[in-house]
């Protein structure tokens, strides 16, 4: 490489760090030598080492958004059995996959018995619209309560909830599982009430509506609380047996043979 080259080389790497451009860096001069022995144009150089930016700043961008999410386990979509569930389209769990709700500040509302899927189909559709560049956060109802009791205590409850605020869509699983008192579910109710047509969320529960008032425990703020999430919501019902114990059953079976 002559001098002159050589000192152009140089200048290009330091321009390419200032903007940040690590691919355009480090790949430049292999795809470089690869396109002239190709004989393809400036423009195919430079679209493809534009290509090969772009998606490795969408990979990263996706693997933060992932992790951002807190996901309590790798639960995909495709591994969620659809099958097993009496009416439940496909179509339209792919519907909610495409995160398209959350541009009309809509919900989803969950229900079923323990072990039928509720919290795999949670995470696995979270994990989508991660994919998909939407800001997500999965919480347990018992943690999530636990973070707005510890914020309203240091007088920083609208600030909390004002992070929140940043998340397109927030997961709130297993609402019915915690016997949470008062004090707890009015924070909640309070978090629920300033996402409602601001943001969305997605809650998982055991209980039908008709025994929410063991949540929320008054009736007044139980049918508050229904009346805002119901509202601009999409209700997917789980009836069908727990998947857990028909795996169990099915190993126990197996073992006798």
């Amino acid at each position: 490489m002559s001098p002159q080259l050589n000192n152009v080389h140089e200048e290009l790497q330091q321009w390419l760090t200032l903007l940040k451009l690590n691919v355009f860096k480090a790949q430049f001069q292999a795809l470089a030598e690869q396109c002239e022995k190709e004989n393809r144009s400036y423009v195919e150089f430079l679209h493809e080492l534009a290509w090969r930016e772009n998606e490795q700043r969408q990979q990263k961008r996706m693997a933060s958004l992932i992790k951002q999410a807190q996901l309590p386990r790798n639960k995909l979509l495709s591994d969620f059995d659809i099958t097993r569930i009496p009416g439940l389209a496909p179509s339209q769990v792919l519907s909610l996959a495409s995160g398209d709700f959350m541009d009309r500040y809509g919900n989803i509302l969950i229900f079923g018995n323990p072990g039928t899927g509720k919290t795999h189909l949670s995470i696995g559709l979270a994990r989508e619209w991660c994919l998909l560049g939407r800001k997500v956060r999965f919480f347990t109802a018992a943690n999530l309560v636990q973070l707005l009791l510890q914020a309203k205590a240091q007088l920083r409850l609208t600030q909390c909830i004002k992070q929140l605020d940043r998340f397109d869509v927030i997961v709130i699983d297993d609402i019915s599982y915690v016997p949470f008192e008062k004090s707890e579910t009015d924070v909640l109710f309070t978090l629920l009430s300033e996402r409602y047509e601001m943001r969305s969320v997605v809650i998982t529960s055991n209980l039908p509506f008709s025994q929410w008032d063991s949540v929320f425990k008054d009736k007044m703020t139980t049918n508050a609380a229904i009346d805002r999430l119901v509202h601009h919501a999409t209700i997917l019902e789980l009836n069908t047996s727990s998947y857990r114990a028909e795996v169990s059953l099915t190993n126990s079976m197996a073992r006798l043979c």
